[in-house]
């Protein structure tokens, strides 16, 4: 009866305590303005963020985007201008998923309250003043996937709870005045793929469990004072390792290192291995529990039975009383979302061989909640006026039902590829026609519909051989989806035939005429952009890549992508940038100025031009001094077995080099490298 009672007491406390919090629930409004007040303290950049608001999504906030449920998903305020503070408030957003404050001008600590985003996949901090240390709390962060932290004033050093962050893909703590040791257990990071830590003030050796993080590609910790023996394993990272101005680094294997003596390496007490061997088992957690036993132990046997009885009893309690809120929950959610289509949240992976993937997903719907799809139709006559809509956009115009048939109501048999914002799949349309549908939530759209518009605008005013051609677009207020048409291209992207085992014939092994031609037509397509012929805008494309390259059943070159930043939200852009970087097409100036240009996507284009001729994805040290010394055994693909134009090689070596200079201003315009591929193809022909 007891047990009975404080059952039904605490039901009824909760159900009380759950009605005051509907009655007056946590305002995320209130959250905002108090974020804005220490952001931006003289109110010059954040003037949409008001108290007295009806909304906080929809744009009404710049920069503030919403989930399904109306909460506060993404903040993206990267280059605003932003002088003030990060306030311990921002731990109260508890839906955050994306929080990209970069490039600018913030100053102070990282509150520890951070650590309360447990929701939080990008964390962008990088290039502001902060200072202090780097938050133990952040091992919280479960579905931590970007902790980008570089370029600051940090101090202290690397908290070992950093290792706790077992979804983790890039860790970017460069350019900062962090000290300490590399804690070992980095290496239990399993999904770490890059981990910069250069120009700092770390100390103690490199951590052989390092190099057991399976998917890391990317070790730098230049300009440091680390020390002791380097371990051998590290050099299956190749160019990705690099370690240089770490004077009392040695190790052999490795041809700019001293061979290590009897006063280097974890053998030397006076250098222990940092969080090594010597130091595992010293913490409480270690010690057995009956060294804390004192007294009289009979004693403690019964007291441990009486509480182990009241435990018991707790226990029951909580799982009856936490069934009966499940099923509330259950409940009152299965009224509020009439949605049977969930998208699995996924970002964008760096491993780009993967392109096609098992979509876990639930059979379409046409219902969708209301308050997701509300207020969202760009289509309709209110937004588009009078003359936007029948002038450009009328003759592209597809709708749901078409889109449905086409794809055969998205089936898994058609799904060609998946990226973090959206899926593509094969379709036939009425007539016959084959072609490829990118399937886009709301979520990862610009909120506000006229810059929307716009961006379409945009994307159907691209007209040029070498673009993948857009047929039309859909959108769909009761789907909250908008999806793209294009052309179909039957021979895949030019990733399928990089990395090639075998010789010119087989089918994936591009001969050299064809790479020339590749190489000349995605130059064409890059000039269309940049310049203003027709009646478009000079337009940087922004995300140059092998896997954007298409190849149409005459192996002639299509740029895809061209525009679609126009359309995405800020942390969608942001995200497709792991790739970029991953891959090398990202331009070094991007790091410190948070700008794309022109410049910009030359030099993505010089990476692909070294891809094409050596058929290699990432470029190392080697195939730029081939390209260089115009050793062609380094430089140009084996797979061709000497049937290769040298003259045409050693030029587009030397523009290869000219595009990846690391000053922008010394690169080339894309117009100049046209034409000197142009000049190149005739004297050679």
């Amino acid at each position: 009866m007891k047990t009975l009672f404080l059952v039904l007491l605490v039901f009824n406390l909760s159900l009380q305590a759950q009605a005051k919090n509907e009655e007056n629930p946590t305002s995320e409004l209130e959250t905002l303005i108090k974020i804005k007040s220490f952001l931006d303290p003289k109110g010059q950049t954040l003037n949409s963020w008001t108290a007295d608001a009806k909304s906080y999504c929809d744009g009404a906030f710049e920069g503030v985007a919403c989930n399904e449920f109306g909460k506060v998903m993404n903040i993206s305020l990267q280059g605003k201008g932003l002088f003030g503070k990060i306030p311990a408030e921002i731990g109260e957003l508890k839906s955050l998923t994306g929080l990209y404050l970069h490039f600018n001008g913030l100053h102070g600590e990282i509150p520890k309250e951070i650590g309360e985003l447990t929701q939080l996949t990008d964390l962008y901090l990088n290039v502001n003043n902060l200072s202090g240390e780097i938050p133990p709390e952040l091992e919280k962060m479960a579905n931590l996937q970007v902790l980008q932290l570089c370029y600051n004033q940090l101090t202290g050093s690397l908290p070992s709870q950093l290792g706790s962050l077992k979804k983790l893909n890039v860790l970017a703590l460069q350019y900062n005045q962090l000290t300490g040791a590399i804690p070992a257990n980095l290496g239990d990071l399993e999904t770490l793929q890059r981990m910069d830590l250069s120009f700092n003030r770390l100390f103690g050796s490199i951590p052989l469990t390092i190099a057991d993080a399976p998917l890391l590609q990317v070790l730098d910790v230049r300009n440091n004072t680390l020390s002791g023996n380097v371990p051998l394993v590290l050099k299956k990272l190749d160019d990705g390792f690099q370690y240089a101005n770490n004077s009392e680094l040695c190790g052999s294997g490795f041809a700019d290192l001293d061979v290590c003596n009897s006063s280097f390496g974890p053998e030397n007490p006076n250098k222990p291995e940092p969080f090594g061997p010597q130091s595992k088992g010293v913490t409480s957690k270690a010690i057995p529990q009956s060294a804390y036993v004192t007294g009289n132990q009979s004693k403690s046997k019964s007291t441990n039975a009486g509480l182990a009885a009241i435990l018991g009893a707790v226990v029951t309690t909580m799982f009856l009383v936490a069934g009966i809120f499940t099923f509330i929950w259950y409940r009152r959610r299965k009224q509020r979302i009439g949605t049977a289509f969930e998208s699995s949240d996924s970002r964008i992976s760096t491993d780009q061989y993967q392109v096609k993937e098992i979509v876990n997903r639930r059979s379409a719907s046409p219902l969708i909640s209301l308050e997701y799809s509300n207020g969202w139709d760009p289509m309709s006559k209110s937004q588009t006026g009078s003359g936007l809509l029948q002038e450009v956009l009328e003759s592209y115009v597809f709708n749901v039902d078409d889109v449905e048939s086409a794809t055969r109501f998205f089936s898994d048999s058609n799904l060609l590829g998946r990226s973090s914002f959206s899926a593509t799949y094969r379709g036939i349309l009425r007539d016959g026609t084959i072609v490829a549908i990118k399937r886009i939530a709301k979520t990862s759209c610009i909120s506000d519909e006229n810059e929307f518009l716009k961006g379409l605008k945009i994307l159907t005013s691209l007209k040029h051989e070498n673009l993948l051609k857009l047929r039309g677009f859909c959108c769909s207020k009761g789907r909250g989806e908008c999806f793209l048409i294009y052309d179909y291209v039957a021979k895949g992207n030019l990733l399928r035939y990089l990395d090639v085992k075998g010789k010119t014939g087989n089918g994936n092994v591009l001969d050299w005429s064809t790479r020339f031609s590749i190489i000349q037509g995605v130059a064409k397509g890059i000039e269309y952009l940049h310049g203003t012929k027709g009646k478009k805008p000079a337009l940087v494309h922004q995300n140059i890549s092998a896997e954007k390259v298409l190849l149409d059943q005459h192996y002639d070159p299509l740029l895809s992508g061209s525009g679609l930043h126009k359309l995405l939200a800020n942390d969608i852009i942001f995200s497709t940038l792991k790739a970029s970087a991953a891959m090398g097409y990202l331009a070094p100036e991007y790091t410190t100025t948070g700008r794309f240009t022109d410049k910009s996507d030359v030099y993505a284009f010089g990476i692909l031009i070294f891809q094409i001729v050596s058929g290699k994805t990432r470029i190392g040290t080697s195939i730029r001094q081939g390209a260089e010394l115009c050793n062609f055994e380094d430089f140009v693909d084996v797979n061709l077995d000497g049937k290769f134009s040298e003259p045409e090689a050693v030029m587009l070596g030397k523009i290869a080099l000219m595009c990846t200079h690391e000053c922008p201003n010394s690169r080339p315009s894309i117009m100049t490298v046209a034409q000197e591929l142009s000049n190149i193809g005739s004297t050679t022909s």
